[in-house]
């Protein structure tokens, strides 16, 4: 374990705190204006992005919990919550006795038709009309790179 420890210099301490409190404040600030103006919190919204993004507005349980980085737990309690709204439904896999889909509903879509524009809105006024193009490039790429390197770690 003896490892030296290769802690930051001000320049990546500066960036990194900047980063975790843009991240924070960003997302807290979108939650709230979410659950304000659709009745969706955050995490209902990621749901159902996610649902809509997919054919038939279906996804297994397992991928959707890889999806939002969510363990199992924390995806059957949510489901169960958003279930009992109406805004998706549980559906058994045939296929797989185990296996079962979270279905997006009429009303979930209807939910979501109706928060999006809401929150692509707050997107941009908090966060898109303070940056430039460019900007908008470096953080993409290096955003996308992250992820790139994070994927590959959790196979």
């Amino acid at each position: 374990m003896g490892e030296t420890v290769r802690w930051l210099t001000p320049d990546e301490q500066h960036a990194w705190r900047s980063f975790v409190r843009l991240q924070e404040r960003l997302g807290g600030r979108l939650s709230r204006l979410l659950q304000t103006e659709s009745g969706l919190s955050a995490a209902d919204f990621a749901v159902l992005v996610n649902l809509t993004d997919v054919p038939e507005g279906r996804q297994r349980y397992q991928d959707l919990a890889r999806a939002l980085e969510w363990e199992k737990s924390r995806m059957s309690h949510h489901i169960a919550r958003m279930a009992g709204r109406g805004l998706v439904v549980r559906q058994e896999c045939p296929e797989d006795g185990r296996g079962a889909f979270v279905v997006i509903t009429e009303a979930g879509r209807t939910a979501i038709k109706a928060a999006a524009p809401l929150h692509v809105e707050a997107v941009r006024e908090l966060f898109l009309d303070h940056v430039t193009p460019a900007e908008l490039r470096v953080l993409g790429d290096v955003s996308e790179r992250v992820v790139n390197k994070l994927d590959e770690g959790a196979s």
